[in-house]
């Protein structure tokens, strides 16, 4: 089974096994001519379970299981283009995505609700999980995936970046900038990083473009709009340390 699909403005031909992952895919279709394959084996789904497991994720279907393998391989042959897979929430406002990056578990998606209640319509969600990140000199790009998690939040849509935040729990809502140094072992766990060496090393500084090029955070809150309200009025105004 084929399609071609366009993510982060590259179109894509996906050979798969299984129709799953084109009808997860079918916002990004495209009728462009692609500029790279990708081609899905057993092997790649059997590698795919052997992570999981590993992992703890418990036992998935080959079908389920073929969609991470795409998304893997999407994410490998784009590091070359510039482009980071990373794990975290990115809500667009008026015009500019805030990504939030947390451990597992955090709050990433509750705080992203926050602040959709917040703004009401000004409020978009580019992608509750796994969007791409496309780091030019320019500036950073948020650009939206079907890979969006548990609650589907998504949109086909790409959006400057603004900021990035480090969520983490507290007692009280505080908010203060934060240096590319400090912010660093995070954003790097956050970052899909391929086994092969060059595209490791590309990723390495890619991840450090992006920690360089936006105004970092750490918040720490309560799962309450008040936090979502102190978070958004302190990061539009781009602050650095």
């Amino acid at each position: 089974m084929k399609g071609i699909y366009r993510f982060a403005g590259h179109a894509v031909e996906i050979n798969s096994l299984y129709p799953q992952v084109h009808t997860l895919c079918g916002d990004y279709r495209t009728e462009a001519r692609p500029e790279r394959t990708l081609t899905v084996t057993p092997g790649d789904i059997a590698e795919e379970r052997r992570r999981s497991e590993e992992e703890g994720r418990g036992e998935s279907h080959d079908a389920y299981l073929e969609t991470l393998a795409v998304y893997r391989k999407i994410a490998e042959s784009l590091i070359e283009e510039n482009i980071l897979l990373f794990h975290g929430s990115a809500v667009a406002a008026d015009g500019t995505c805030y990504l939030f990056a947390a451990k597992s578990g955090t709050g990433k998606s509750t705080h992203a609700r926050l602040w959709r209640e917040l703004l009401g319509e000004r409020a978009v969600m580019v992608n509750d999980d796994k969007p791409l990140l496309e780091v030019a000199a320019g500036g950073v790009t948020v650009w939206g995936t079907p890979w969006d998690g548990k609650h589907h939040l998504s949109r086909n849509m790409a959006v400057p970046l603004g900021a990035v935040c480090l969520l983490e729990r507290g007692e009280e809502n505080a908010i203060e900038p934060v240096s590319a140094r400090e912010a660093w072992p995070l954003l790097w766990r956050q970052t899909y990083r391929p086994a092969e060496g060059e595209k490791l090393r590309r990723t390495l500084a890619l991840t450090d473009r992006l920690a360089h090029s936006v105004p970092l955070y750490r918040l720490r809150c309560r799962p309450e709009i008040e936090a979502a309200r102190m978070a958004y009025e302190t990061m539009k105004k781009g602050k650095r340390p």
